[in-house]
């Protein structure tokens, strides 16, 4: 399968999301050692996303968990960021992704799919007027 050529819409990375243990070390590791700035933080804790302030360099996430890390699953995966999740959703499917079973808090704004070979990534919602992601 093949993209459809001459969409509106784009999709594109807008973050490398790392699920960590370690949460408070881990920030302040990748901080400092790619020299990046807190550009959103949960205010509930437990999520920040870090942005290159030259907005070259793509946002690295922090995902906290209450446990070390078992089994074969990566704690690393993608987020896309689109102005159009559903239709990006519907698109990815086609082309062969599947919906993955999530539990979703309320008011999520984003959809949890599997690709072929079954890593996770994430399809995110963001504002029209909003960056399409560093590096675009």
């Amino acid at each position: 399968m093949t993209p459809e050529p001459d969409q509106t819409e784009r999709v594109s990375i807008g973050s490398i999301v790392i699920r960590c243990y370690e949460f408070d070390r881990m920030r302040a590791f990748w901080t400092a050692a790619l020299q990046y700035e807190v550009g959103h933080a949960d205010p509930n804790g437990g999520f920040v996303i870090l942005m290159d302030p030259t907005g070259k360099g793509p946002n690295v996430s922090l995902d906290q968990s209450p446990t070390r890390r078992t089994g074969r699953r990566s704690w690393l995966h993608l987020d896309l960021y689109t102005t159009n999740q559903p239709d990006e959703v519907d698109r990815l499917i086609r082309l062969g992704a599947q919906r993955y079973p999530w539990k979703y808090q309320a008011h999520a704004d984003y959809v949890v799919l599997e690709d072929p070979d079954r890593n996770l990534f994430c399809v995110v919602q963001i504002p029209d007027d909003s960056h399409m992601g560093s590096g675009a």
